[in-house]
């Protein structure tokens, strides 16, 4: 996958649930978990807006068991496994509806880079997670980076409902893989 025109986000932490996404102007999202007062486990994508402003953009609560539960996306509320089901034409390859409708298809590419890739409904490449060796930054230690192919398909990655999706569904990506989900 070539990078040019691509924005492509730094990726810190090995546990994605407890990371941060940044460019070179700085942060743009934070996934935070906590635990509430029930005691289930909690994750908050925040998006940054402006300097020292954010909007949440996400709420993912956990099954008791450290499982998948249920997303919490703008004004709608789908269970997680919804944003990461299995798909059948592809070895590890997860499907999910998104906010315009259309389904969408994160599989891993089989190349060098072992990169993940994001298909749109027409199989255009609209962003893909590459793995990176550890490396140290002021804001985290980045174990992988988020690019965002900005002209591919329609070229709507980048607006905000799609591009908040994408990132929740490459975060659950990660961690249904990581614990073989």
């Amino acid at each position: 996958m070539a990078s040019t025109g691509n924005e492509v986000l730094s990726w810190t932490s090995q546990d994605p649930r407890q990371s941060q996404l940044f460019g070179s102007y700085g942060v743009l999202y934070r996934f935070q978990t906590d635990t509430n007062n029930q005691g289930q486990s909690v994750t908050t994508l925040w998006r940054a807006i402006r300097a020292n402003k954010e909007d949440r953009v996400a709420k993912l609560e956990w099954a008791p068991n450290g499982g998948l539960g249920r997303a919490v996306i703008g004004k709608s509320t789908l269970p997680m496994a919804d944003l990461v089901r299995p798909d059948p034409r592809s070895y590890n390859g997860r499907i999910f509806n998104g906010p315009d409708g259309y389904q969408y298809r994160w599989r891993p590419a089989n190349n060098a880079q072992n990169d993940v890739v994001l298909q749109d409904h027409n199989d255009n490449v609209i962003a893909f997670y590459r793995p990176t060796r550890p490396q140290r930054y002021n804001i985290g230690e980045v174990h992988g980076e988020l690019h965002f192919v900005r002209n591919a398909g329609a070229g709507v990655v980048m607006h905000p409902p799609l591009m908040d999706t994408v990132t929740v569904t490459a975060m659950l990506y990660r961690f249904v893989t990581a614990f073989g989900l």
